[in-house]
């Protein structure tokens, strides 16, 4: 399934029968208990944070948790995974949000020790062994669910993650690979790595990817879906007009002018593409 977002809201669709699956998107749903009824005496979200130290193979990791304290019963574990800069703030705040809509959220380590790249010299060292080697992205996203599930506030039988730039090519090929996840969200990630295979895809997934992203051009894209098609995946590609690359993260802009790259971001994709993985993750970990 493929859709354009454009502007304001409107859409464009391939094919016209999903009308009603995406068009409700932006409301957050109202809060609800373990079975899925209206709870009208939900409290306050309180927010508790923390770093947390795993080991995934050899690597050792520090990662993020985010949970909301005041949540009445286990919450749906959702794993997230950075840009090339790696653990930054900015991927913290994101799972932040994810606790105060009732997900319990672990940020992956993805470099060891919470590293972080300064300059894109250094991203793309740190990143290099994953391109390289793309079986490396299950075991990292397995050890981060083994440390989510040690929590008793976590429910193991509801996992999705999710990634931004280099993070979407993690939790993409993670899936691709048979990662025990229920619903995989990508926001602008590198569509590359192995092809699919039948039946190798535990859940569901959804691509948010910018019109105009210049990292993943049209071929990538095209190669991707067929890719998908032909391993008979089911998902869902979401195109947002007038994004470039990095169109989620408020920072884009100025790191694109300071390193001179074609990356920006964008408010209105951003909130948009938001909504949409809200309503997936509503469908998907039920």
């Amino acid at each position: 399934m493929i859709y354009m977002r454009l502007p304001y809201q409107k859409w464009m669709f391939l094919p016209v029968s999903m009308l009603i699956f995406l068009s409700c998107s932006s409301p957050v749903p109202p809060a609800t208990s373990d079975t899925g009824t209206s709870d009208s005496t939900a409290k306050t979200p309180s927010i508790k944070t923390m770093e947390v130290t795993y080991t995934a193979d050899t690597l050792p990791c520090r990662g993020f948790i985010a949970y909301d304290q005041n949540h009445q019963g286990k919450m749906p574990i959702v794993v997230v995974v950075h840009e090339w800069w790696g653990l930054t703030d900015y991927v913290k705040s994101r799972a932040k949000q994810l606790a105060e809509l009732g997900f319990f959220a672990i940020d992956a380590d993805m470099f060891g020790d919470g590293r972080t790249a300064t300059t894109p010299a250094e991203a793309m060292a740190f990143t290099k062994p994953y391109y390289t080697h793309p079986a490396i992205t299950k075991t990292r996203i397995d050890a981060a669910i083994a440390k989510a599930k040690t929590f008793p506030q976590a429910d193991s039988s509801r996992v999705a993650a999710i990634g931004y730039c280099f993070g979407g090519f993690v939790v993409l090929n993670a899936a691709k690979l048979g990662a025990p996840l229920q619903g995989t969200v990508s926001f602008h990630g590198d569509l590359s790595g192995p092809a699919p295979q039948k039946g190798a895809i535990k859940g569901e997934i959804l691509v948010c990817q910018g019109a105009d992203d210049s990292f993943v051009p049209e071929k990538a894209r095209a190669a991707f879906k067929k890719s998908m098609d032909s391993a008979g995946v089911h998902y869902t590609f979401i195109s947002y007009a007038g994004a470039e690359h990095a169109f989620t993260n408020p920072e884009a802009t100025g790191l694109g002018k300071k390193f001179n790259l074609p990356i920006a971001y964008n408010a209105a994709a951003d909130s948009a593409s938001w909504n949409d993985m809200k309503v997936f993750f509503k469908s998907v970990l039920k």
